[in-house]
Parts: C-alpha cells; structure tokens; sequence
C-alpha cells in the first residue's frame, strides 16, 4: 500500500523551487489557448471523469494527464485522448491550456505549468477534517520540522497557490464556508453548484443505479450471492501513520462471525495513502479487498452497498444520498480532533455513541443488519446529515460547474446540455473506476 505524509511531500516541495521558478519563467513565455487539460489524483475517476465527459459532451476536447501506467490503461480503455503529466509533453500542454482541471492539488497536472490558466480544483469530498489553511499538517515538513519560519515559508506558500484557484465548486453553504477557510478563497471562488463526483448517486432510477453499482463492484471483489448484505469499511487518510483500527485477532473472529449469521460481505477499502494491513487470520470469503488499486473511484460503487462503516471520511455526507445507515468506528476522536481538528464536533456527525473499536463496531453492525427499527433510525441520520451538506441532489451538478466555467471563459459551444452521470457509458472490465 502507497503511503504519503504531508511531512514528506513539503520537504520535497522545498527542494522542487527551482523548478517551480523555471516552470513560472515558461509559463510567461508559452502563450496559453483554449483547450483543457484534466487531472486525477485518485485515477482515471471522480468528478474529473464526470466533468471530462461533460466537456466532450459539450463539444470540447480536453486532454487527460496520467501519473501511472494503471491510470494510461484506463484512460486508453475509456478512449480518453491522455500523455503522462510529468513528460516535456505534460508540461508544454499544461503551459499550453486556458482551462486546469484538479481534484487534489496541482500535481494532478504538470505542477510547473499551471500559472496564468483558469483553475478548476473540484476537490474529492466534503470536509470533516480541518484541511489546508485550517489544518496543522498541510505546513508540517520532515526538514526542521519544528522549525516554525519554515512552517510560515510553507503556509505562504500554499496560500500562493490557492489563491491561483478561478472555481472550487461546493457541495451547500456549509461545505463552501469550510472549502473558503481551508483555500483561503471568497465566494467569487467558491460557488455552491453540487459536486460531479455525486452525480452519480443521484442521476436516474435506483433500480438502474444499483444494477450498474453491483456489476462494477462484483468486477472488482467477484460475485456476491443475491440476497447477501454489502458492507463498506472505509477508514480515513491519518497522514501516512498507522491505522489504529486494524482489528486484532479476537475482533477479526467477531466481525467474521457477525458476517456469517447475517448472512453479509465486508468490503475493506484502506485509504490509498494510508497504512494498516486489514486481513483476517483465517481465509474467508465474508472479508474482501476493494481498494484503490481495484477500484480507483469507490462513488459509483456506493448503490450496491447496504452499510457503511467508517471513522472520519467524507464518505458519511455522500452516502446519505441513498440513505445509507452509518455506523462510527473512531478509537481516537479527541486525540484526531487536537492533532487534526474537525469542523464543527464530530459528534455533530457521528452521535453520541461512535464505537471505539470493532468490538463494539461489530455489535452496532449486528443491530442494523437484524434490526428493522434500528436500520431505520441510522438510514433517517444519514438522509438528514446529507440533506444539510448536499444542497443540490438531481445529478446535474457537472452541468452546473461545466456552466460555470464556460460563463467564466467565455466559452460556450452551441451544443445540448451534457447527460446525467448515470446515462454516461462506463468501463466493463475489471480494475476500471
């Protein structure tokens, strides 16, 4: 498993300035166009794959840049045009586009060209953990890391870039007033037109959502029975340290044992840049591994799930969309909120009875599984969570920020409006988002 820390990425922020002038010494030189180029931290997925379609939808034909070869395949699969972000190709397209589409930071592109180009950054989920400005570890960095001038260069310099961003679109008001803080934006910024990456939980009929949803997700982890209940654990980056809810061996035999007399499926999704090893000492087809690797973007596979288990993940606000019960498993809420922090409390999240660990997970799980009244009450705190977060729930968010950024670009092709994301063709084989 892949494991990054904001420690480690600011130090080699540090040593890249170089490059930085350089590529900003380019950019005044390279006259920039029309087109686009696209971006994904995750992968081939997210809302950059709903806004790419859009986009071509739209008449335009916006370039994808890769990091990996597994992101070159998928691009190749889904026919979008792409070349790797970091090769002198990356950079003279990048210095080359009117248009930057992001999801996690500059680095989705060629980090040394984007200067003087309209800036997209669609971000990857509504905030629960303090994040950039707001958040201590974005100016952390494994050289003098005590050193506080250096945290105070690191802090300018983020805010530098951020302050570059043209449209960071927001999921409702709170979302926006959290997204302003952390970007160090205003409203011109900000704007409140729902995010792509969700459209897909909205767009369409159930029915067909969840038939498409399973089909995606038994590509990835193999059949599961009709009738088996899904349940998703997600738990949330902790900055390249160690997960401490990584069950023991006694855990593992509950949670097993809760699987099979309710008849259930435990899909482990660790986050990509996070550590901890989730595999039960005894082989079992009640526990699989849908991560990153697997499926790049888990949002579309979310209608074939019943139940999330989770600590402190966006996921909670997006699940809510269908009405998914929610059950909080955080062993360390007090120490996350004094290193990390939270917007709002997080009991304003999770309730009053989050598990500690998966003793008491694995016990909260049992009573919505085999408790009509009790999946009903956690299914009503989910729909009411993200009724308050998600402002817009019709699954034409990407029209919105599409519409957007033509209004401010001054490009507007006389075509239809896009599609729903649920009337988009997806991939078919295994390992595509």
């Amino acid at each position: 498993m892949a494991s990054f820390s904001f420690r480690a990425g600011n130090a080699g922020k540090l040593l890249r300035i170089p490059l930085y002038l350089l590529g900003r010494l380019g950019t005044l030189i390279v006259p920039r166009g029309r087109g686009w180029v696209i971006g994904c931290g995750a992968g081939i997925g997210d809302g950059a794959l709903a806004l790419w379609r859009a986009a071509v939808a739209a008449g335009l034909e916006p370039l994808w840049l890769t990091g990996s070869d597994r992101e070159r395949r998928d691009a190749a699969e889904l026919g979008i045009p792409a070349i790797p972000k970091s090769s002198l190709r990356g950079w003279w397209a990048t210095a080359r586009a009117g248009v930057i589409v992001v999801t996690h930071g500059f680095g989705d592109v060629n980090r040394y060209a984007t200067s003087g180009a309209f800036l997209v950054q669609l971000w990857h989920g509504i905030p629960l953990k303090r994040i950039g400005l707001d958040s201590p570890a974005t100016v952390q960095s494994a050289f003098l890391p005590r050193f506080t001038p250096l945290q105070r260069l690191l802090g300018l310099l983020y805010r530098g870039q951020t302050r570059r961003i043209d449209l960071l679109p927001a999921a409702s008001d709170r979302s926006r007033g959290r997204l302003e803080s952390a970007f160090g934006l205003g409203v011109q910024q900000v704007r409140v037109t729902g995010e792509p990456r969700v459209d897909v939980l909205s767009a369409g009929d159930p029915v067909t959502r969840r038939a498409e949803a399973v089909r995606r997700r038994d590509s990835a982890v193999g059949p599961i029975p009709e009738g088996a209940r899904v349940v998703l654990y997600a738990p949330t980056w902790r900055d390249g340290a160690p997960d401490p809810a990584v069950p023991t061996g006694a855990e593992w035999a509950r949670i097993v044992d809760v699987l099979e007399r309710t008849d259930s499926v435990l899909l482990v999704r660790s986050h990509p840049l996070g550590e901890g090893e989730y595999r039960p000492p005894v082989a079992t087809d009640r526990v699989r591994s849908i991560g990153s690797a697997v499926v790049a973007d888990i949002t579309p596979v979310l209608p074939a799930v019943d139940v999330l288990v989770t600590d402190y993940s966006s996921l909670a606000y997006d699940v809510g969309l269908l009405a998914m019960p929610v059950v909080y498993l955080a062993p360390d809420p007090e120490e996350y909120a004094r290193s990390r922090g939270f917007y709002g409390r997080y009991a304003e999240v999770a309730g009053d009875d989050p598990a500690a660990d998966w003793t008491s997970a694995a016990a909260q799980l049992e009573a919505v599984l085999t408790d009509e009244a009790e999946h009903a009450r956690r299914a009503e705190l989910s729909r009411a969570l993200s009724a308050r977060m998600h402002a817009h729930r019709d699954g034409r968010n990407t029209a919105r920020v599409l519409a957007a950024i033509l209004a401010r670009t001054g490009d507007a092709p006389d075509v239809a409006a896009p599609a729903p994301a649920s009337e988009q063709p997806a991939p078919a084989s295994k390992g595509t988002p």
